[in-house]
């Protein structure tokens, strides 16, 4: 199951391409970036949804292996 998490891939805080991730790993994350500002343009209250985000959005973990014996 997939989770919505904050990606580490970020530009500013990972929620933009954290939602880009979950909806398609292949979907450029720039996309939507270009799209939030837009629409933030236009709607300004957007932005404190966003910071919601950042505070409810866990981040995304990093699968290392503990195995891991690359020097």
């Amino acid at each position: 199951m997939k989770r919505l998490t904050r990606s580490n891939e970020k530009l500013v805080t990972g929620v933009i391409s954290g939602i880009s991730n979950f909806i398609s790993p292949r979907l450029d994350p720039v996309f939507l970036r270009v799209a939030f500002v837009m629409i933030t343009f236009f709607n300004p209250p957007l932005i404190l949804i966003y910071f919601g985000l950042i505070l409810v959005m866990p981040d995304e973990k990093l699968n290392i292996s503990k195995n891991d014996t690359t020097s």
